[in-house]
């Protein structure tokens, strides 16, 4: 009734009475409180108008907007700012029916959301979380990330920020000036190249292995480009899974202290420990100030909880609080609350100590399908932590076509070309296993293999 009505109005002439509702009955054998239904619809979509006592009729057409020419923006905007795209990729959701391998955050099974519901709900029934407060965050949550720091930062030093992104991103912005130079590592996490590219900042790679970035190569770098700025994910490295050696962590950190440069370290999968102990951060020993440190609560519990911090001593803390200021004034108060009474909770603990199983669970399911169906590709380390497997590719495989293919055979994967700030060495795949459960790995793995070239 609905589809043939709006027909007429689609094709009379504005002002057309449409036919009678006896006709409509008649035709349709339908109830005249049908009719009536039908024309209400075409009224509220605007295709029909009624008139007491004459009828319905087709409204008159309006007309659309005018065509705009947007051409000047173009020259307004100037160059696009590289990363762009590769972050919006990264955060898009999987396709329905495929099977997820890439994402930088758990599967909503392994998210304590039932504790963090509660613990909101609590946070919400107090009215002075819905007051400002510090605007460098709650003591009692900078309190808490200053102890996970490892003792070498104050409650004082820290400052809270709606999520890692942002906190980097201010971090880069407040310690740089646009036309710096900042080293990163070799491949490294892809939202760091777009927010050091975003901030106008050259960004110059540093080689790193199954051990961590090169000290060598890393003061040879602070040498010859006189950076003051090292970013640096010492703890299971987005997307390489490498922990920074015992041997090379005091070594490290003399490179940057001679180099009178900043280490911005960036503690993201501290709370994605699968195997042993994490050893603690560089910041725990630091006693000049020269490690910024960066932990955010999102990547262990879930998207929604946008909380981070970032620390600093002497005047670069200073600074950061004050970026912080300018960006957001200060993080929304019941989330803050919320994140307290969850990190005090013995939910915090015990979700954590199953994570641990789950996670461990996923990765070996994910090595297993990969041993047995694929010979040739291998992961260059099995990471101790984290959320994702480096997978080479052979030689002179486009690994972009790769991830292409892969998502028609309906499996997500992500390309291993974006996370590096110059060119790749060879072609690899970062495969998350925190994404999908255990089950689907091997089909998951099955699916990829018949996009690989033979």
């Amino acid at each position: 009734m609905v589809r043939h009505l709006g027909a007429l109005a689609a094709d009379a002439a504005p002002g057309t009475r449409l036919p009678s509702v006896r006709e409509l009955t008649a035709h349709h054998h339908v109830s005249p409180v049908t009719v009536a239904e039908a024309t209400r619809r075409l009224v509220a979509d605007g295709l029909v108008e009624t008139r007491p006592g004459r009828g319905a009729f087709v409204t008159a057409r309006r007309p659309g907007p005018p065509r705009a020419d947007m051409s000047w923006q173009t020259v307004a905007l100037g160059s696009r700012r590289g990363g762009e795209d590769e972050m919006q990729a990264l955060l898009e959701l999987p396709p329905s029916g495929a099977i997820p391998l890439t994402g930088g955050y758990l599967d909503p099974d392994l998210q304590p959301a039932a504790a963090l519901g509660a613990a909101l709900a609590r946070a919400a029934r107090q009215p002075a979380a819905w007051q400002r407060g510090p605007v460098e965050g709650r003591l009692d949550l900078r309190a808490w990330f200053a102890r996970e720091a490892g003792g070498g930062l104050r409650a004082e030093d820290m400052v809270i920020c709606p999520g890692g992104q942002a906190a980097l991103s201010s971090t880069l912005r407040a310690l740089t000036v646009p036309g710096d130079t900042v080293l990163v590592e070799s491949p490294t996490y892809l939202g760091a190249l777009a927010a050091a590219r975003a901030a106008g900042l050259r960004v110059v790679p540093v080689p790193a292995d199954a051990d961590g970035v090169r000290p060598d190569q890393l003061a040879a770098a602070f040498a010859r480009t006189g950076a003051r700025l090292f970013y640096c994910q010492p703890l299971y490295a987005n997307p390489h899974g490498a922990t920074l050696s015992p041997a090379r962590r005091a070594r490290v950190t003399e490179a940057v202290r001679d180099a009178g440069a900043f280490l911005v370290e960036d503690d993201y999968a501290r709370d994605l420990t699968i195997d042993g102990q994490a050893p603690p951060p560089l910041a725990a020993d630091d006693p000049d100030g020269h490690v910024v440190y960066l932990r955010s609560l999102t990547k262990p519990t879930a998207p929604g909880l946008r909380i981070a911090a970032i620390g600093a001593r002497g005047p670069a803390g200073a600074r950061l609080r004050a970026a912080r200021l300018l960006d957001d004034l200060f993080v929304a108060g019941p989330l803050q609350q919320a994140a307290v009474e969850f990190l005090t909770a013995p939910a915090w603990d015990r979700h954590r100590r199953g994570l641990r199983v789950q996670l461990r669970a996923r990765r070996e399911a994910l090595l297993a399908a990969l041993d047995r169906h694929l010979s040739s590709p291998a992961p260059r380390t099995v990471p101790r932590g984290g959320l994702h497997l480096w997978v080479r590719l052979p030689d002179g495989t486009d690994d972009v076509a790769v991830t292409t293919a892969a998502a028609a055979a309906g499996v997500t994967v992500f390309p291993g070309r974006p996370w590096y700030a110059a060119e790749p060495p060879a072609p690899h795949l970062r495969l998350t296993y925190a994404a999908a459960p255990p089950e689907q790995m091997d089909e998951a793995i099955r699916r990829l293999s018949t996009a690989l070239p033979d």
